[in-house]
This record gives C-alpha cells, structure tokens and sequence, in this order.
C-alpha cells in the first residue's frame, strides 16, 4: 500500500494511492497517526478508504512530505560512498577503522522536509549545492535496546530521501568537530509516499537487505546509479543501533545514507575534478527507486543570508590574569 499526505482544495489530507489516483482517508487522519497505531491497522485503514472514498487524479494535488516524523537520523552505510566524499575533502584519504565498526548516524531537521515536487531553495552563502540520494525506513512502533530481529517487525515502510547538502558550508563547519549543521539543515526531500514493508518482502535479499535499484538524473542526464542492497548494514541493524540505550518512536525516520554514486560530492573526490558542476538555480533533481516512485526538485534562487558576527574572543578576568 502507498501512504501519502497531500494538499486539496485548501486542505492537508491523508490517502492511498493507487495507480494515478488518491483516496482520501476521513478529515483529521494523518499518515503519521495511521504509523502510530501499526501497519496492521494502517493497512486495515487503507482498505476502508479505497472502497468509501471518492479518488481524486494525482494530476490534481501537491504530494506533501508524507509524514512529519518525531526524529530522522540518517546513517552512512555505502562503502563507496564513503570513500569517495572522503577523498573530496582530503586527497587519497581512506575510509576510518571504525566506520566498519557500527553505523553511524546524525541527527536532521524534521522541520526542513519539502515534498515530492517542491521547489527547493538554494541555501544562504552556498556556492557548491549536492543532492544526496537515500532511501528511508519509517518506524512503526516504538522501543529501546531492540534486537536486530525484533527490529524488523518495527520497520513500517520506505520512502525515497534526497539530503541536499551544501558542500562548502558542510566542510567549513566540520573543521570545528561538530556537524553537519548548516550544511544539512535547510532542506530534505521525503516523498513521493511511504510504500508499506509488506509490498517490498519479494524484494528483500540476503541478509535482510532490499535490492532496489537506484538513480539520480539531473536536468534529465543520468548522473548516478546502485542497488540499495549495497548497504553495509541493513535496516533492521540499522535500528537495533539506534535503539540501543535510548527510545526510538513510531514515524520516526531511518536514512539509509547516500548511496554509491548518489552525490557530485563523491564523484569530485574519486575523480579529482570538480565534474559534473555543482548544482545552479534552475536544475532539476529526479531520483528513482524501484518500487517505491520518484522525486523531483528544481533548484530556486533562497533568500540572502542573515549577517552572523564572528566570534568575540575570550577577554581573561582580572582573577585570571
């Protein structure tokens, strides 16, 4: 089942998708409240609607971000991917012993999502904008210390995430040993809907992990592709991780992280060349992932950036002097 929120003649609502149409759920229900009470029940939800609401054609509504997720933590798990940004900020540098050693993961904003087809801003003071192309696992329950079993049945369903990144802002701010920060925070795209986990369980390989297919085009010229089974790690270690000493909660947001070949920032690294350009007002972003849809964002000009004083260095206190 696909799970979407969308906008309507003045209205946010919640529905199904199927084929090019959308049935609305009953005014007041949201995907994020359908995820809270499992996919047993969401599914049961979903059935009612088809058969009790009129469909409205896709054609007449803006695809919102499905959901507004409590948190989204969105992991590094693409080998290739890791080594090839790397080496986009330091020459012939290698991928860290204890990236093997568990998934790592920042927090984003959940107040940045756009949906679908939005435009996205260009960041204020960005010279060099990247896409980052991701699936997403949306939680379905809540718990802590979760093993990596039990964390399976916890996986509600997937979405595509796109994790723009301004790269210039990005590695300013991680010289200090803290971020990303501005560099990730302005906008994420989520969408086109969240594809139930039953629909893809003929999908899911070894290990655990879904052989989707992946790919990125910019201004319609393919500029990246893999197969989200390229994952080092799969989505249920993925949240057995994040649950461990602390709680995780239904709607909450799991990124795979960018996959090979999925940023420009990757290819300048491996490549040593600053090509294909960053992105410029005007571009055009479409990702594709087996199963799940396809996003697509233009890039718009953003607003100026608000003026920020540098730091006032410490002046020493008579005591300490």
């Amino acid at each position: 089942m696909r799970l979407a929120s969308f906008d309507h003649e003045g209205q946010t609502l919640a529905g199904v998708v199927v084929d090019d149409q959308v049935h609305p759920f009953p005014s007041g229900t949201t995907v994020l409240s359908l995820v809270q009470q499992g996919l047993a029940a969401a599914l049961d939800a979903g059935e009612k609607a088809q058969s009790t609401s009129a469909a409205i054609p896709l054609t007449a509504v803006r695809l919102a971000p499905p959901l507004l997720p409590p948190s989204i933590r969105d992991f590094i798990t693409f080998e290739q991917h890791v080594e090839g940004a790397l080496r986009a900020v330091v020459k012939d540098a290698t991928i860290p012993a204890e990236w093997y050693d568990a998934p790592a993961f920042y927090f984003t904003n959940p107040h940045a999502l756009i949906g679908a087809t939005d435009d996205v801003q260009m960041p204020p003071d960005c010279g060099q904008l990247d896409f980052e192309l991701e699936v997403a696992a949306v939680l379905g329950g809540d718990g802590r210390d979760v093993g990596v079993d039990a964390a399976a049945d916890l996986l509600f369903g997937y979405t595509i995430f796109n994790d723009w990144s301004a790269r210039d802002l990005q590695r300013r701010e991680m010289k200090v040993g803290l971020g990303p920060c501005k560099g990730k925070d302005f906008a994420s795209t989520l969408g086109p809907w969240i594809v139930t986990a039953d629909e893809l369980s003929d999908r899911c390989g070894a290990e655990g992990r879904l052989d989707l297919a992946m790919s990125v085009e910019v201004n319609g010229v393919l500029v990246g592709s893999d197969k989200l089974s390229s994952m080092a790690w799969s989505f249920p270690e993925l949240l057995a991780y994040a649950a461990r000493g602390a709680w995780v909660r239904a709607g909450d947001v799991l990124g795979s992280g960018t996959c090979g070949n999925g940023c420009l920032a990757e290819r300048w690294g491996r490549d040593a060349d600053q090509t294909p350009a960053s992105l410029q007002v005007g571009d055009v972003v479409r990702m594709t992932v087996e199963g799940l849809g396809a996003i697509e964002n233009r890039v718009i000009q953003g607003s100026p950036a608000v003026h920020i004083p540098r730091a006032r260095r410490n002046v020493p206190s008579e005591r300490q002097q």
